[in-house]
């Protein structure tokens, strides 16, 4: 089992607690002392002091430029504005509101774009959304519970009966994907990505060591998923998209996650895959 992903890794408090116990919480997680805080909000320390011990309440933008500074998601921010007796002010839909349908579609375009490479679509809790034609294929043998909705792509990737037994690099992936869950833990303090963080270190790994990545190429520039699939080693590298400027809490929470082929012959072994069935015209959204 592998330590705590974050010094402060205690859950945000709960909708009844007051704003300055919201305020403290996140001063502390963000390791900011009251005199830094106030310095970058440009407030007196006298002042922040008394906001969070509850003495004066703060005007609706201080909590916003609180919460700016701190970089607090969206969704404790309304946390924080209903706490200090404000309503609050980001929306969060459904992924299929027609408010919502431009965004959607931009995703859609994204991920048929990407074909014949594999891409997909995840939220915070990295629950699959959507994903492109290419995706399915790659997850072909995978035990049919890590595939039941809503599939969460950290566990897909890393149990013993999902892609792990596939990963030729498991050791150095594994590594990868638990030190971006924790820095993820450490920005939103989110208490189910703990958990989901605890869960995936304690999966077991074989003791087999990890086969060569690559010959080299990518060396101290990115770490590749070398995954077994139709009797080849795929090397691919990933990207991921978030929405720029977003103000809806389930645009914040989505990104895209792109896999790109790191040599010639994964590209190549894509591109044959991709000619088995035919690819998405559509992808369809969670």
């Amino acid at each position: 089992m592998s330590a705590s992903p974050h010094p402060d890794s205690s859950p945000p408090p709960g909708s009844d607690a007051s704003f300055g116990a919201h305020l403290r919480h996140w001063r502390q997680h963000r390791r900011m002392s009251q005199l830094d805080l106030a310095h970058e909000a440009d407030i007196s320390t006298r002042h922040l002091s008394c906001v969070e011990t509850g003495r004066a309440l703060p005007s609706r933008d201080m909590v916003l430029r609180l919460a700016e500074r701190l970089s607090v998601p969206l969704r404790e921010r309304n946390r924080w504005l209903v706490s200090a007796g404000y309503a609050p002010m980001y929306r969060e839909r459904p992924i299929d509101d027609p408010a919502l349908a431009m965004a959607r579609q931009a995703v859609d375009r994204l991920l048929q774009a990407h074909e014949p490479y594999p891409a997909l679509a995840v939220d915070r809790h990295w629950q699959l959304v959507a994903a492109n034609a290419l995706v399915p294929r790659l997850l072909e043998g995978v035990a049919p519970f890590l595939l039941a909705a809503p599939a969460n792509v950290l566990r897909l990737s890393l149990h013993p009966q999902g892609l792990a037994p596939r990963i030729t690099n498991l050791r150095a992936w594994r590594a990868h994907l638990l030190e971006r869950l924790a820095q993820q833990i450490g920005a939103t303090g989110d208490p189910v990505l703990q958990a989901l963080h605890q869960e995936l270190s304690g999966y077991t790994l074989p003791a087999t060591r990890d086969e060569a990545a690559t010959d080299g190429d990518l060396a101290g520039i990115a770490v590749p998923l070398c995954l077994r699939h139709g009797g080849a080693v795929l090397h691919l590298i990933s990207t991921t998209t978030v929405f720029g400027t977003p103000v809806d809490i389930t645009l914040q929470d989505l990104a895209i996650e792109s896999f790109f082929p790191a040599d010639a012959a994964t590209s190549a072994a894509l591109a044959a895959l991709a000619t088995e069935a035919p690819l998405s015209n559509g992808v369809g959204m969670r």
